[in-house]
C-alpha cells in the first residue's frame, strides 16, 4: 500500500480520529502469517503530528470497512473504554449463503476459541465461552443468498461469522465456517459503519459510513442494493 493509496482510503478525520476503509485481506497487526499489516503504513497518517496513530480496535483480515484509530494517547484511552462498555455502535454487511429462519432477530451463544494439532484455531458455539450477542436484519434476498445487516453488542473474535453459520446461513466466501473449505470467493463481510460519542463535551458525535468493496458488489446487487 503507497501513501497516496491510504491516504485515498481515509473515511473521516478529525483532532482525535481517524476512521479507514481497511481494505480486505490486510491484517491489521503483524502476527506469525502476516508480515505485510496496516500498522506498517500508518505514517502516512500522521498529517504533521510527531506519531502516527494508532488501532483503537481490531478487524479480521479478510474483513473490509470502518476502521478507528485514534490520534493521541487520551483519545485512545476514551475509545478504549468506549469500545469495552459497548458505546461504539458498529454495523456490518454480509451477504450470506441460505436464508435465516426469520427477517430480524437477535443470536445470544457464547462462543470459544478452539485449537487442532495441525489444523490451527477456529471458533466455536460453546457454553463455556465468552458471551456472544448479535442483533441482525435481513435486508435483501435474491434465491439462496441472503444479505444481512449485523450489529453485535460483542466484539468476540469471528463473532459475526460464527452466529451466522449458527443461523444456518454462513457468509458467502467463508472458508472456515461456510460450507466450502475451498472456494475461491471472498469474505464477504463490511464493516459498514460505525458511530462514535463525543469524546469530550465540546465534541461531536461521529458517524461514518464505508462503501462496499468491488468483490461485494455484484452479490448485494443481486439482493437489491443500489449504490445510488
Amino acid at each position: 500500500m503507497t501513501p497516496a493509496e491510504i491516504l485515498g482510503r481515509v473515511l473521516h478525520k478529525d483532532q482525535d480520529v481517524i476512521v479507514l476503509d481497511k481494505p480486505a485481506g490486510l491484517a491489521v497487526h503483524a502476527g506469525p502469517n502476516s508480515p505485510d499489516h496496516l500498522e506498517l503504513y500508518l505514517d502516512a497518517l500522521r498529517y504533521g503530528w510527531a506519531e502516527p496513530p494508532r488501532l483503537a480496535h481490531r478487524l479480521d483480515r479478510d474483513t473490509s470497512g470502518c476502521l478507528v484509530l485514534g490520534r493521541h494517547d487520551k483519545a485512545l484511552k476514551r475509545l478504549g473504554r468506549m469500545f469495552a462498555a459497548h458505546r461504539i455502535e458498529k454495523r456490518y454487511w454480509s451477504v450470506c449463503l441460505g436464508r435465516p429462519p426469520r427477517d430480524s432477530g437477535t443470536v445470544d451463544a457464547p462462543i470459544l476459541k478452539v485449537s487442532a494439532r495441525g489444523e490451527g484455531w477456529r471458533i466455536r458455539i460453546d457454553p463455556a465461552g465468552q458471551q456472544a450477542v448479535t442483533d441482525w436484519k435481513v435486508l435483501g434476498r435474491l434465491d439462496d443468498l441472503t444479505w444481512i445487516e449485523w450489529r453485535p453488542s460483542t466484539g468476540r473474535t469471528h463473532q459475526i461469522r460464527v452466529h451466522a453459520k449458527h443461523l444456518g446461513c454462513p457468509l458467502l466466501g467463508d472458508a472456515y465456517y461456510g460450507a466450502d473449505p475451498n472456494t475461491m470467493e471472498k469474505l464477504h463481510l463490511l464493516s459498514r459503519s460505525v458511530g462514535i460519542p463525543p469524546l469530550a463535551p465540546s465534541k461531536q458525535h461521529i458517524h461514518v459510513k464505508a462503501p462496499p468493496p468491488s468483490h461485494m458488489v455484484a452479490a448485494l446487487t443481486a439482493c437489491g442494493w443500489s449504490a445510488v
